[in-house]
């Protein structure tokens, strides 16, 4: 079913670079386009969290999707597995969204139903010997789920395509980097009152940064680096570091170490990506940065974002420099949404420096016609 939003208002957004615009308005503001999205883009293939966050056999989290609770855990058998988070009984969350936990046994706090780590019904009191119960037919709801390079993706609906498709020709960009072996060193979380994709078309360009970033521009030039062809689910681009500039930081020097087998280019460059629809991947020469989306309102966002590095790096010298940059971002983003609230607001121009904001615009507006 098409999103509810009027086809003819998406031309503008269908057109190419040099006569294209924005998306509509509604877009942004509608409720009824976010539950659409939940429905359509929160319920495929998407990233609900790190594999760091889930080490140890009997580990389990639940997330919340946008469009359902998940519960992620780590089996006896070391393997992650993901089940919608409603106990088989009554339908009682069996672990708080965004709360952790662990143990040998999953077990509902409502009536003490419990599961083992791979989902089974372990136990259901007062039903022994109980005529016609078959604890076979109560095991969770199983989530398809693959841990890729540390992340992890689940597909909630199940008729997601296959993951190599997903992923597309972003496995050897991010491979060189084996983000998985690499310790997750901090974590920020923030609530960004801006609709999550205006978030993204903000990490889409550099049209900006001139003007918010001047900690950004002076490590980086923020006409360098170009986009790549949207490839699966994937958008993104690239900028390039200064002459004497090691890294992403305040004074552009590194308190980390270089990864070990990166080309001479990925040590002189920055990557993002874009993995739709909520997962951000910025790829530096010394640290992995991400950020994570989670649609909480139509102008609400969640973003989890976290820094992983190899060995013990003090994280500081990153975190300190993109703390700065994202609440720059963020103060736009929710900037833009204040404004987007006017009914006289209407779908603007997009700029040639704009082409990355551009094929987001058209993934999401093709996909609002289907």
């Amino acid at each position: 079913m098409p999103a509810p939003i009027d086809p003819a208002a998406l031309r503008g957004a269908l057109a190419e670079l040099g006569s294209a615009r924005m998306l509509p308005r509604t877009a942004y503001v509608d409720p009824a386009v976010l539950e659409w999205e939940r429905a359509n883009f929160f319920n495929r293939w998407m990233c609900v969290g790190h594999s760091a966050d889930l080490a140890e056999p009997g580990a389990r989290r639940a997330v919340d999707t946008g469009s359902g609770g998940v519960l992620v855990v780590r089996g006896a058998d070391g393997r992650l597995r993901a089940f919608a988070n409603t106990c088989r009984h009554r339908g009682h969350e069996l672990l708080p969204c965004d709360a952790s936990s662990s143990g040998d046994a999953i077990v509902c706090p409502y009536h003490a139903w419990t599961y083992r780590l791979d989902g089974t019904l372990r136990g259901a009191p007062g039903y022994r010997g109980v005529d016609g119960f078959d604890p076979a037919q109560f095991g969770l709801a199983p989530i398809r789920l693959l841990d890729w390079h540390g992340w992890i993706f689940i597909d909630p609906a199940g008729d997601s395509p296959d993951f190599d498709d997903y992923i597309g020709a972003i496995e050897p960009i991010v491979a060189p980097y084996a983000p998985e072996q690499l310790r997750v060193a901090a974590r920020h979380d923030y609530v960004v009152a801006a609709n999550w994709k205006i978030v993204i078309e903000n990490y889409q360009e550099c049209y900006h940064c001139s003007v918010i970033h001047p900690e950004l521009c002076r490590v980086s030039p923020p006409t360098s680096g170009d986009n790549f062809e949207p490839d699966g689910a994937w958008l993104g681009g690239s900028m390039t570091l200064r002459d004497g500039v090691e890294t992403m930081s305040l004074d552009g020097r590194s308190g980390g170490t270089v990864l070990e087998g990166l080309s001479e280019r990925e040590r002189r460059t920055v990557m993002y990506l874009v993995g739709f629809p909520n997962l951000l991947i910025s790829l530096h020469p010394d640290y992995v940065m991400t950020h994570r989306l989670t649609p909480l309102a139509v102008d609400r966002t969640r973003i989890e974002c976290i820094w992983a590095f190899p060995g013990e790096a003090d994280p500081a010298y990153a975190v300190d420099f993109w703390d700065l940059t994202n609440r720059q971002d963020w103060a736009a983003c929710e900037s833009v949404q204040r404004g987007l609230r006017s009914p006289h607001a209407v779908p603007g121009p997009l700029a040639p420096a704009e082409d990355g904001v551009h094929q987001f615009v058209q993934r999401v507006a093709r996909a609002y016609l289907r």
